[in-house]
């Protein structure tokens, strides 16, 4: 049985919003969560948080019209209980069945789906170049992007195809012209939406040593060598060549204040060597990764913030909400960027996660190799995106 064709339930059950979920968490509100989905799925990504309790109980053990006293058992019946599962259908099935029997519930308005479709704003306030500059933040895979904008023009790093539209929507609403939409690398974690912008008017911009990876697009898009600048109202986006994650990973110095590092650098960790070549690759790009890191991103002044294209649980954002800091911050923090390349090199192959779920599909449409719809797209990247060398901060150690 399909758990999204579910009749609906006798019960009223309250449907609850992606972004009101989101706010009660960052509020610090107790949220006690039902997830339905297979135990498989949910294990490879959940809701969490310090004030999330989360219990896991597939669909499945409600079908019956006598749940078994076990299965309710496990779910509290003193506190308001918010049910989700892929796509919203089960979710009010389960809490309907939960309502009839005198829960406290409601349910998660589309779901996983939805939770995936929550993309806010933040200004990163520590940023003192031209103009301001907007961090995106998709909390369901910890994606990042850049939207910075000067004197009626703005460019956008690491944009997602999923939010073509909504980077559209908010250059109109800042009364500027989207110029620019820059990737740092050939993603693996999710559909970039370079190309999509570019077919709206917006010039795309690859790397161009990414190009040799195979990707079949390049003569239509402009390609970023090392050194190239691009100008965005008074404010000076620099290219900076910075392989390792992959050989083709560009950084992006934006007006001299930060570094849009991509997957090479972030506030709580360093990248994974082994996407692009396998395990059998991965140590060439980790010294790779440790040469860039060296000579091109931490002789940058101490107060150059860093800015990945990506953040994990394990991260801590800065007092501006941001997934910001410092390069002399990191530095103190991260033993991994004061150590030898040997050290380092073994440091970094040692804890890898697993891959990004569809990470070949992922970069095979990424490559222009694969084309899928915007559905495909959307369900490809779900997730979390792993492109960590370490599943736990190597910052503060």
């Amino acid at each position: 049985m399909n758990p999204e064709d579910f009749p609906t339930p006798d019960a009223d059950v309250e449907t609850v919003a992606p972004e009101t979920l989101k706010d009660r968490i960052d509020a610090g509100e107790e949220v006690t969560l039902l997830d339905t989905r297979m135990t498989s799925e949910y294990e490879e990504w959940h809701i969490d948080g310090e004030n999330v309790e989360s219990i896991n109980v597939p669909y499945f053990e409600f079908l019956d019209e006598e749940v078994d006293d076990d299965v309710l058992d496990g779910i509290p019946d003193d506190r308001e209980v918010t049910v989700l599962c892929a796509k919203g259908g089960a979710s009010e099935y389960v809490a309907g069945t939960l309502a009839e029997r005198g829960y406290e519930v409601n349910h998660l308005e589309d779901g996983m789906n939805g939770w995936a479709s929550i993309y806010e704003a933040v200004e990163v306030t520590e940023y003192d170049g031209a103009g301001t500059l907007l961090q995106y933040q998709r909390p369901s895979s910890g994606c990042l992007g850049y939207l910075l904008y000067d004197d009626g023009e703005a460019a956008i790093i690491d944009p997602l195809r999923a939010f073509t539209g909504r980077y559209l929507d908010d250059a109109e609403d800042l009364g500027v012209d989207l110029t620019y939409a820059l990737d740092t690398h050939i993603h693996a974690d999710h559909i970039s939406g370079v190309r999509n912008l570019d077919e709206e008017g917006v010039e795309g911009v690859i790397p161009e040593n990414a190009v040799d990876r195979g990707v079949t697009y390049a003569d239509d898009l402009t390609t970023a060598a090392d050194g190239d600048t691009f100008q965005v109202g008074d404010a000076t986006i620099e290219t900076v060549y910075t392989p390792g994650h992959t050989t083709g990973m560009t950084s992006y110095l934006v007006d001299g204040s930060l570094l849009a590092t991509g997957d090479g650098l972030f506030v709580e960790s360093v990248a994974r060597p082994d996407l692009e070549e396998g395990d059998e690759g991965a140590p060439d790009a980790a010294r790779l990764l440790y040469e860039s890191l060296q000579e091109r991103v931490l002789t940058l002044p101490d107060d150059t913030l860093i800015g990945g294209a990506h953040f994990s649980d394990a991260a801590e954002p800065a007092d501006d909400g941001t997934y910001t800091a410092p390069i002399g911050d990191l530095v103190e923090e991260m033993d991994a960027l004061r150590m030898d390349e040997d050290d380092f090199v073994d440091l970094i192959l040692s804890d890898m996660p697993p891959r990004p779920a569809n990470y070949e599909d992922i970069i095979a449409t990424n490559l222009g190799q694969n084309t899928v719809d915007d559905e495909e797209a959307f369900t490809l990247e779900l997730g979390p995106n792993n492109c960590a060398a370490s599943q736990e901060s190597l910052a503060g150690d």
